[in-house]
């Protein structure tokens, strides 16, 4: 995959010897057909690869476990290995009262998870390196544990805000803090997750196109294309690991307001 990354690196290399790096093009939405002009309804490269993330996932949870076999093939172990790694990191961390909530982190690591392997693809496109994409996730995460706060404790959600444990004197300057880290939590969410992908995405074309340009002296941005793409890989997973984990953190808030 690494040796891919390389050629695609000759690709855009004008020559041997002169380097023609553009690491942010990869970022850029098109239309899928062809033209210039992007609607609403136009298909384009982000819409391809959410599509891609999708089926993806189809064919790991429904098409892999279709058996249900008592010794699973390797589609089915992978999927109850998710499905159990999930599970417990719900338990977990925000408690059992938390489990009905389960099947929407689940899809959530899932989907983050399979976008960030699928941008690892040469030529591919990472939706997940794109704020707007993940602003939506952060959103639907924060609006959601804002709305069962207040659902299951009406005013009481409140208290998540108010630190009884503290000073009297310090409390109304904590519950600003408090309430001002709250908001925060959307725009946090989401750009750790699009600047961890963009960031590693960008430094792997710069080395890729250093290799490209350098020709048979390349030998050393070949290697670092091949350490940095064992870092994204680690990266990818970890970082839907902690949009996950945040996820369930923030449910555990919303589920158990007080200090």
């Amino acid at each position: 995959m690494a040796l891919a990354v390389v050629l695609f690196g000759l690709a855009y290399a004008d020559g041997y010897g002169k380097l023609a790096i553009a690491p942010m093009d990869q970022f850029k939405v098109t239309p899928l057909f062809g033209g210039d002009t992007i609607a609403w309804y136009t298909p384009t490269n982000v819409t391809f690869w959410l599509g891609m993330s999708i089926l993806s996932i189809f064919a790991l949870m429904v098409m892999g476990t279709r058996g249900r076999a008592v010794i699973p093939s390797r589609g089915q172990s992978m999927a109850e290995l998710s499905y159990g790694f999930v599970r417990k990191m719900v338990e977990d961390v925000a408690g059992k009262d938390a489990l009905p909530y389960f099947p929407f982190i689940f899809t959530a690591f899932l989907f983050i998870l399979s976008a960030n392997f699928l941008g690892l693809i040469p030529s591919s496109f990472t939706t997940t390196s794109h704020i707007a994409v993940t602003a939506i996730l952060a959103m639907g995460v924060f609006l959601t544990v804002t709305v069962l706060g207040f659902v299951k404790s009406g005013v009481g959600f409140l208290s998540l805000f108010w630190v009884a444990s503290a000073p009297l004197a310090l409390r109304p300057v904590l519950a600003i803090i408090e309430l001002i880290s709250y908001f925060v939590r959307p725009v946090s969410h989401s750009i750790r997750l699009a600047g961890n992908l963009m960031a590693g995405h960008a430094v792997l074309k710069v080395f890729a196109g250093f290799a490209g340009a350098m020709g048979l002296a390349g030998i050393a941005p070949i290697f670092g294309v091949v350490a940095i793409y064992g870092l994204e890989v680690l990266v990818s997973a970890i970082q839907a690991y902690v949009f996950t984990i945040l996820t369930c953190v923030y449910l555990k808030d919303a589920l158990h307001p007080h200090h």
